[in-house]
């Protein structure tokens, strides 16, 4: 039953499929519109995935050629990696972190229910990435299953309750309303790194709205757009790596050729993704009223970072290419501190210094998404380097790849710092009083805003 429960949670288009149920049930709907937002919010995920597999599948001899064309080496940053190869290596912290996963999600919900903080996190790999990675923190610092059970689950609940409130005033901002949040375990990076592009942006000038020569203007259509950007990168970086490497990728296909076509493949898939962000957003905000009106009232769901790509794809264009720019620089930063050198996640550069680039708009203009887009790549690769002796990976024969998501360092970062002092518990039970006092506080404050409200008149 565990298992089912898991895999239920972690599959996106299942899980949000049944949040969309409940929540059209909630909402006493006929059986018609039951079945159609309930299928379509399955089938728009399924459709968004279908775009994200053909992107990654486009991007990845571009980040072969990338990496050979500037004799790159060092650690591949990548979270799912590394927690697939510690579950799979060791039972105990797969046992854990299914546990972890399925209580904290249960920790995330009642906080909801009960905080300020209304956001339910629904981005499945993030949440399996955290719980995992808390699963095998407490066991690296010795805890048993069973304290490692109890504050990894409350660690996951406060956080992923935190985490998208701190991006949700900018959130606001992008999608025009407060009906959806950022659920991605980059929220500090991009939150960060746009608030950097504020200071130093122009938000009267729009990326969005930047004004075109008449003969440029058809660059205003997301396909020629990314089209256009992914061709210029795809081919500068072919005729860098050469064609004899290149060759090695095409099966036999001629080496521009299949550069042209890999370049086209990706904008196909950032097509598909963003028709099947149309598709979920549709239907999953009307149904996740019913949960908010009946379970947890007020609450919003938590999505991930694709749900923002069609409120300004300019904007994602730019943040992915300045992304990419700040990890080369934060690569060799990087080769200071002696640890090792992490390699630019092109995919990641994409989709999460897309976002920073979104966020970067919001606040600081066009210019704020270059500034946002670059930090936000610094911020990629220098903190992967600098933390990784803390994580101390092989020992659990681990080489190669290393943590790369900034909140997940950060909590990492946190539990061992406060395990050294033994206050790991207190720290928990802190957060999450904090939590509750501040909602006591709002309402008494708001009670009393009422009392001098009718005080007044009254006089």
């Amino acid at each position: 039953m565990l298992e089912f429960i898991i895999q239920l949670i972690t599959s996106p288009a299942i899980l949000l499929g049944l949040v969309a149920l409940i929540g059209l049930l909630a909402q006493k709907k006929g059986l018609q519109d039951t079945i159609k937002g309930t299928f379509k919010t399955i089938l728009g995920i399924l459709i968004l995935s279908a775009g994200a597999g053909i992107i990654s599948s486009h991007i990845d001899p571009f980040s072969k050629m990338f990496k050979h064309a500037f004799n790159l080496t060092g650690v591949v940053p990548i979270d799912e990696a590394v927690i697939g190869a510690l579950t799979d290596s060791i039972p105990e912290i797969a046992r854990n972190g299914a546990l972890i996963l399925a209580f904290g999600f249960l920790v995330n919900v009642l906080i909801a229910r009960i905080s300020p903080f209304k956001y339910i996190f629904l981005t499945g790999h993030m949440l399996w990435i955290m719980s995992g990675a808390l699963a095998w923190a407490f066991y690296d610092l010795g805890y048993s299953s069973t304290q490692a059970v109890l504050w990894g689950s409350l660690i996951q609940g406060v956080t992923l309750v935190l985490f998208p409130a701190l991006a949700q005033p900018i959130m606001r901002k992008v999608t025009g309303n407060n009906e959806i949040a950022y659920g991605h375990l980059t929220t500090s990076g991009v939150v960060l790194s746009a608030y950097i592009g504020k200071i130093f942006g122009n938000k009267a000038v729009d990326a969005e709205k930047t004004k075109m020569p008449k003969g440029l203007e058809f660059f205003k259509d997301t396909a020629i757009s990314v089209s256009t950007v992914m061709l210029v990168l795809y081919l500068v970086t072919t005729i860098a790596a050469g064609p004899d490497y290149v060759k090695t990728l095409s099966n036999e296909q001629n080496w521009l050729v299949f550069s042209i076509l890999e370049a086209f493949g990706f904008a196909a898939g950032v097509l598909v993704l963003l028709q099947g962000v149309r598709m979920f957003l549709g239907e999953i905000i009307p149904a996740f009223r019913g949960i908010a009106i009946k379970l947890v009232p007020g609450s919003k769901p938590a999505l991930d970072v694709p749900v923002i790509f069609g409120f300004a794809p300019t904007a994602l264009m730019i943040g992915f290419v300045c992304s990419i720019i700040g990890m080369v620089v934060g690569m060799f930063v990087s080769n200071v501190f002696g640890t090792v050198i992490p390699l630019p996640s092109i995919i990641g550069g994409f989709f999460t210094g897309g976002a920073a680039g979104i966020f970067g708009n919001a606040l600081g203009g066009r210019r704020g998404a270059i500034i946002s887009g670059f930090v936000y790549g610094l911020i990629m690769t220098i903190p992967v380097a600098l933390f990784y002796p803390l994580f101390n990976l092989q020992e659990y024969g681990i080489s190669g790849i290393a943590f790369l998501v900034p909140d997940g360092i950060i909590v990492l970062s946190l539990i061992k710092l406060f395990t050294a002092f033994d206050i790991v518990p207190i720290v928990v039970i802190a957060l999450i009083a904090i939590t509750l006092s501040y909602n006591m506080f709002k309402k008494k404050k708001n009670s009393n805003t009422h009392k001098t409200q009718a005080n007044n008149l009254n006089q």
